[in-house]
């Protein structure tokens, strides 16, 4: 499109409610911004009037525009983004602009409507006035085209803005939350699921920076295993930009656990081992609380009962994102960020090495430490901890 200067424009979400530390808020979320546009070329970004402003810089940006708008769409803390064309602000410039650039926008399109903001009020016409205009503009470019006021299959908005008149053909959502980094950090426990990559999205819309531990039981479970995880660690950096991985093994743990306590609280004191050294982890790192993919009733393991005696074995809170959610809301997200294709794949973790037959599903505190007594705890620790190792992902374009 000849002379038409397209940008993409990016509106605020939640932020918009925050008072005087919002600029905290666009900082973090202008800090993404920039990090995801030095990915793909050399771009323009700047913050006014609860939106940021991506520009292309050169002919390299504006052909990568398409893959900038992308990334755009995954960036927390945005409501709504759109590629809009803009130009000066005046009657003349906008009637050409949208004459010029608004038919390739609404390729089979049949019904449309105009709506119009004037955040500079020193505009001559009124807002209707001015969607009248453009209508008209519309029309006479694309005669096919049917005005509806009340069942559009587009509206064309046009903005008046601080230096600018921005025109579009509507707006996507965007990911919605709040800027990552804007809410500390945790520690996610992955496995190779479908459900704890979910987890660990649902935590990062949310602001939070997240490192992950995995656990893994060599030679019970397989290379694949880990690479499968290290898969879904680097699908993660989609939204995060880098993720840390620490993976510690519990191949002696599960052995002692297997030989010397009952076959039904074998799963149980497994998650209170895991408990402990991720709450290791994550007082090393600096991680707040711990990340489960745990949803209530989903398995043995996550009963009210089994969830409060694993709880007891951590020494910081435990965030579960999806204890509300059923099997097909949590499938529907994982397809949705794009990890559901690696979580499918068969291989196994260290969860389903020596499952018992009949776990215990409403077990006594009391006595699952009792069971706890029966190995050397604090030993056992001390050597898984000893076997950690640390991968680094960052993202990719």
């Amino acid at each position: 499109m000849e002379n038409i200067k397209e940008v993409i424009l990016c509106k605020f979400g939640e932020v918009v409610l925050k008072g005087t530390n919002r600029g905290t808020f666009e900082a973090q979320l202008l800090r993404d911004v920039k990090r995801r546009a030095k990915l793909i070329g050399n771009y323009n970004v700047r913050c006014a009037q609860s939106t940021v402003y991506i520009e292309p810089k050169d002919e390299a940006a504006e052909a990568a525009l398409d893959a900038m708008y992308a990334q755009m769409g995954k960036v927390f803390g945005f409501a709504g983004l759109c590629r809009a064309a803009s130009c000066e602000k005046n009657l003349e410039a906008i009637l050409e602009t949208a004459k010029a650039y608004l038919p390739d926008q609404m390729r089979g399109v049949k019904t449309f409507k105009c709506e119009s903001k004037r955040s500079d009020k020193m505009f001559p016409l009124s807002s209707p006035e001015l969607s009248g205009e453009v209508g008209g503009a519309i029309l006479e470019a694309m005669p096919h085209l049917t005005v509806n006021l009340y069942e559009p299959e587009v509206v064309v908005r046009i903005e008046i803005r601080d230096e600018y008149a921005y025109i579009h053909a509507g707006q996507d959502r965007g990911a919605g939350g709040m800027p990552l980094g804007s809410a500390g950090k945790g520690l996610l426990l992955l496995s190779g699921g479908i459900d704890s990559p979910v987890a660990g999205y649902m935590m990062m819309k949310r602001g939070m920076e997240v490192d992950c531990v995995h656990f893994e039981s060599f030679p019970y479970t397989s290379e694949a295993a880990h690479e499968k995880v290290m898969q879904l660690a680097a699908e993660l950096t989609e939204y995060c930009g880098k993720i840390k991985v620490h993976v510690i093994s519990l191949t002696h743990i599960q052995e002692e656990l297997r030989d010397n306590c009952e076959e039904d609280y074998f799963t149980l004191l497994l998650r209170r081992f895991m408990m402990k050294l991720a709450s290791r982890v994550a007082a090393e790192q600096n991680c707040h609380v711990l990340v489960t993919g745990e949803s209530l009733g989903q398995v043995a393991s996550q009963t009210l009962k089994a969830l409060c005696v694993t709880d007891d074995a951590a020494t910081c809170p435990v965030f579960r994102p999806l204890i509300g959610m059923d099997k097909e809301e949590i499938i529907r997200i994982s397809r949705q960020i794009g990890t559901f294709d690696t979580s499918i794949l068969p291989y196994d973790d260290c969860c389903t090495v020596f499952t018992p037959r009949h776990p215990r599903t409403q077990p006594e505190l009391e006595k699952v430490v009792a069971e706890e007594a029966k190995v050397d705890v604090e030993s056992l620790l001390d050597e898984a901890w000893g076997t950690r190792t640390t991968e680094v992902f960052y993202q990719e374009i």
